[in-house]
């Protein structure tokens, strides 16, 4: 775990992609969800929360993990869709605390439903990992007011790597841009507070990239006055 950069050290602008990998894994009812999920690795825990926001999106998901799409649309069961859509990833930094998340959830209803519902063979839930490929952009910025006008033109994937995927690896699991600012001595303590805020998991990364924008730019803005 990485620890806060060091004071006007740069920023450098990465950006990713997250190779999905095949697991070998599937399910085709509730209780073969559960088993798989006790012994999946964290990795794919991680992709079926977190890949679908660097897939293409051609309209509004219902839900925004794999899990509760497949328990809705294969499994046709609302209420633990509606209950496992509830789950936020950001309050579970480490992958085991999720996955008994997932667990607990899965096992009340496996205990409130008297019915096993199975799915067709062509709906089975197929567990993918994924490894992510980092990319170095070349750009710089060792000023935080550049912030201002890098993130707008930041990719979304980029946006990914460092506001989301950072959590992973950074020391007290935040940010990139929260890690480097409080390297500047407490100077920007009330921006990480707003940085903070910030939910990703339930917007779009675009939608993510523009709530990042208007932090900067209105916190710069009012601390020209």
């Amino acid at each position: 775990m990485a620890e806060p950069k060091k004071r006007h050290q740069a920023f450098e602008i990465k950006d990713c992609a997250l190779a999905a990998l095949a697991t070998g894994q599937r399910a085709q009812n509730l209780k073969e969800l559960r088993d798989r999920v006790r012994s999946v690795n964290p990795g794919s825990i991680y992709y079926h929360f977190w890949g679908g926001l660097l897939k293409p999106r051609f309209d509004d998901p219902e839900y925004n993990n794999d899990f509760a799409s497949w328990v809705r649309h294969a499994l046709h069961d609302k209420v633990l869709a509606d209950r496992l859509g509830m789950i936020d990833p950001t309050e579970y930094p480490d992958m085991q605390d999720l996955r008994r998340e997932l667990l607990d959830i899965i096992e009340e209803r496996l205990d409130e439903s008297e019915h096993l519902h199975w799915c067709g063979l062509d709906q089975q839930f197929y567990f993918i990992t994924s490894q992510i490929v980092v990319f170095n952009t070349r750009k710089y910025i060792k000023k935080a007011r550049e912030l201002v006008t890098m993130i707008p033109a930041m990719t979304a994937s980029s946006v990914f790597y460092h506001f989301i995927d950072a959590r992973r690896r950074t020391f007290g699991n935040i940010d990139d841009f929260r890690s480097w600012l409080y390297g500047f001595d407490g100077q920007y303590v009330g921006l990480c507070e707003r940085l903070s805020e910030v939910d990703p998991f339930f917007s779009t990364l675009t939608e993510l990239r523009q709530q990042l924008a208007d932090i900067f730019t209105l916190y710069f803005k009012e601390n020209d006055r």
